[in-house]
C-alpha cells in the first residue's frame, strides 16, 4: 500500500517507553522522518492506539490516580498537578498528549505493525517493518509495545460450555456491571486484588489462584525491594529465560484496597477449579459452585508477535538481552520489557536504547572532533 518509507530508527509503541525513546532521539539530533524524510538521521513513532496515552486510555473506569502504582514523569516535562480522585484513563492520556505536543514528536496513529523482518542477510543491513498503513525500512527498531494487547487467557475443560459471561481484566469497566451476581475472580496479582475489593462491594465473589498468594509485610521501597526485584528480572532476561509477572518476583503488598478486601472477606483464596460447567465451576474438592461471571485477572505477556519473523527467542523460550539490545539481533531493542516495565524503568530504557543506537551508528557524516 503506497511506497515504502524510511527512518533511521523506528519506534513501535507510543506509551511511556516509546515517548521516552522519542525524546532522547530528538535530544541526540535525530529529526522527524515525516517532516524531513531525507535527513541524515531520522526517526518515527508508530502507535496502534487511536489517541495518545498508551494502555492507560483503556484502564478501567474506577482506577484513580490515587490508586495507580506511581507514574514517573516523562523525561523533560513534569506532570502537572492532578486531582488524586481523577480517573487514570483521563489524566495520564492528557499528560501524554501534552508531552507529544510540547516536543513535536513524530507519532503516526493508529498504525498496527504487522511484522518485522530482515531485508537481506547483511547483519548491518535494513529491517523491513510491515504495517496496516504501508511499509518502512529502518536501521533500528526500538520496540515499546508493552503488554496490554496480549492478555493471558487460560484454558480449562468445559470453558466453551459456560452460559455466563467471561471477561479479562482488559475488558473490565466498573463494578456496578456485576451487581447482585456471583463472580469468580481468577488470578493472584495486583489487579485481581484491586478488582476483588471493588466487585465484592456489590456482588458475591470467589477468589481462585493456582498458588497460595504471598502477601509481603511492610511497604515496597525502591531502595530495597525494588532493586532486588530488578536484579532478579535482569538475571532472567540476561539468561534468556521467560520473565514472570511482577508479583511473582515481589509478592503482594498490603495496600489499603487489599486491607479493605480482606476485611470484607473477599481474600479467602480457593485452589483453582478443575473444570467449567454451563452454570458454574467444579471445585478442586469435587464440589460445584454456581457462577454468573468469570473474570480472568490472569495478567498479560509482552506483545511481540510482530517480531516473530526475526526468531529472537532462545532455547529457554525467552529473549536474551544485553541492556536493551536483543543479544541475537543488535538492531532490535526492547524497552518497557522485563526489568524496564515500570514507568521509571521505561524512561531509563528509552534513554539507554538511544545511547546504544548512537554508539552503533558512530559519528554523523561530516562531523568533526574538537580541534579537528
Amino acid at each position: 500500500m503506497g511506497e515504502t518509507r524510511r527512518a533511521t530508527v523506528l519506534v513501535v509503541g507510543g506509551g511511556q517507553a516509546g515517548l521516552s525513546a522519542a525524546y532522547h532521539l530528538q535530544r541526540r539530533g535525530f529529526v522527524s522522518a515525516l517532516d524531513q524524510p531525507d535527513g541524515e538521521r531520522t526517526y518515527v513513532v508508530l502507535d496502534a492506539n487511536p489517541a495518545p496515552g498508551g494502555a492507560w486510555q483503556h484502564r478501567w473506569e474506577s482506577l484513580r490516580m490515587a490508586t495507580v502504582n506511581g507514574i514517573f514523569d516523562l523525561p523533560g516535562l513534569a506532570q502537572p498537578a492532578v486531582d488524586s480522585t481523577e480517573a487514570s484513563r483521563v489524566a495520564v492520556p492528557r499528560y501524554f498528549a501534552g508531552y507529544e505536543r510540547a516536543f513535536g514528536l513524530p507519532v503516526l496513529r493508529p498504525v498496527q505493525v504487522v511484522a518485522v523482518h530482515r531485508a537481506d542477510d547483511d547483519p548491518d543491513g535494513d529491517l523491513v517493518v510491515t504495517t496496516d498503513r504501508g511499509s518502512w525500512t529502518t536501521r533500528f527498531v526500538i520496540n515499546a509495545t508493552g503488554t496490554w494487547s496480549n492478555p493471558v487467557l487460560p484454558r480449562y475443560p468445559g470453558q466453551d460450555t459456560f452460559v455466563g459471561r467471561q471477561l479479562h481484566t482488559r475488558d473490565y469497566v466498573r463494578a456496578e456491571d456485576f451487581a447482585g451476581q456471583r463472580v469468580a475472580v481468577v488470578g493472584g496479582g495486583i489487579s485481581a486484588v484491586q478488582l476483588l475489593e471493588e466487585i465484592s462491594r456489590v456482588a458475591t465473589t470467589r477468589w481462585y489462584t493456582r498458588r497460595e498468594p504471598v502477601f509481603r509485610d511492610g511497604e515496597f521501597t525502591p531502595e530495597t525491594v525494588g532493586r532486588e526485584t530488578i536484579a532478579k528480572v535482569m538475571a532472567d532476561v540476561a539468561a534468556g529465560r521467560p520473565t514472570g509477572s511482577v508479583v511473582s518476583y515481589t509478592g503482594l503488598i498490603w495496600t489499603p484496597y487489599a486491607v479493605a478486601a480482606k476485611a470484607r472477606g473477599a481474600l479467602e483464596r480457593r485452589p483453582m477449579f478443575t473444570a467449567i460447567e454451563p452454570m458454574g465451576v467444579r471445585e478442586a474438592d469435587g464440589s460445584f459452585t454456581p457462577v454468573d461471571t468469570i473474570l480472568w485477572a490472569t495478567g498479560f505477556k509482552a506483545d511481540l508477535t510482530h517480531l516473530d519473523p526475526l526468531r529472537l527467542r532462545g532455547e529457554l523460550g525467552g529473549i536474551a538481552l544485553e541492556g536493551t539490545q536483543v543479544a541475537a539481533e543488535p538492531r532490535v531493542h526492547l524497552i518497557g520489557f522485563g526489568p524496564s516495565q515500570s514507568t521509571v524503568g521505561a524512561n531509563r530504557a528509552g534513554r539507554d536504547a538511544v545511547s546504544a543506537v548512537v554508539r552503533r551508528l558512530g559519528a554523523p557524516v561530516g562531523s568533526r572532533s574538537v580541534g579537528g
